[in-house]
């Protein structure tokens, strides 16, 4: 993003804007050092129970991030409002990530561990990481579409991590439109997807949203996904083995 940081040596108050990459924050061993998170930081929910909110990802409550006085501020280009990033960027230390790839969800678990002085740390989870991904490739074969809302309907389309995952899994993306756009019930009529995928967020699609989708789209099979094992660039991508082996055989039955 062409911005210059300057970050302390000793990082003991961490604000996390992502909810993705606060999961990975505890992954890394420094929960005691994060000091406040979003309302969308869900994982741990342990400690989101007891964690100080800032507000959303979109809708930050700046002030109360102020009064925080964080060494250091972690958000992501896509998840935060670019005119709030700027507003605190100009009075703390901000590290924002820009996450379209698998690549660059390794290069931003490295680049947090290492400033932070946990690199030990993160290369093990990002080593498990790598294992498992390998793991998965081509483990689908066919094409998609990725729903992520409803009214409007929005798929996801290319230049999205979620579409770098579905094509490392094996499947062919009928979206192909940058970013998130819209969709007409016609035009879901009318893709010739062999599957069309119903995300758990940031809409949480339910069983009379594949009901709808299925009567749309008859020739396709319409089930739920996990968005976040979709779309969590972090220490989520852990699990995400053992839920594909699981998801292949909700797709085959």
């Amino acid at each position: 993003m062409g911005r210059d940081i300057i970050i302390p040596n000793n990082i003991e108050r961490i604000v996390s804007l992502v909810p993705s990459q606060t999961e990975y924050l505890y992954s890394l061993g420094l929960g005691h050092k994060i000091v406040g998170q979003t309302v969308f930081c869900i994982h741990p929910q342990d400690e989101f129970k007891n964690a100080t909110k800032i507000g959303g990802t979109k809708k930050l409550q700046i002030e109360k991030i102020r009064a925080l006085n964080p060494d250091l501020i972690i958000g992501n280009k896509e998840e935060n409002d670019k005119i709030q990033i700027e507003t605190l960027a100009a009075e703390f230390p901000v590290w924002m990530s820009d996450i379209n790839t698998y690549p660059e969800a390794i290069g931003m678990m490295q680049e947090v561990a290492n400033i932070l002085s946990v690199t030990e740390r993160g290369e093990q989870i990002v080593n498990e990481i790598d294992t498992q991904w390998e793991r998965v490739r081509g483990v689908l074969q066919g094409s998609m579409l990725y729903l992520i809302w409803n009214e409007p309907y929005m798929a996801v389309g290319t230049d999205t991590f979620i579409n770098h995952l579905c094509e490392h899994l094996g499947l062919k993306n009928t979206c192909i439109s940058p970013r998130y756009p819209s969709f007409t019930s016609q035009e879901i009529a009318n893709c010739n997807a062999d599957y069309i995928f119903l995300s758990s967020e940031p809409y949480p699609f339910d069983n009379e949203d594949i009901k709808q989708i299925q009567t749309l789209n008859p020739k396709a099979k319409v089930v739920t996904i996990d968005g976040e094992i979709c779309s969590w660039y972090g220490s989520r991508l852990t699990h995400i083995q053992a839920y594909f082996d699981k998801f292949i055989k909700v797709l085959e039955g």
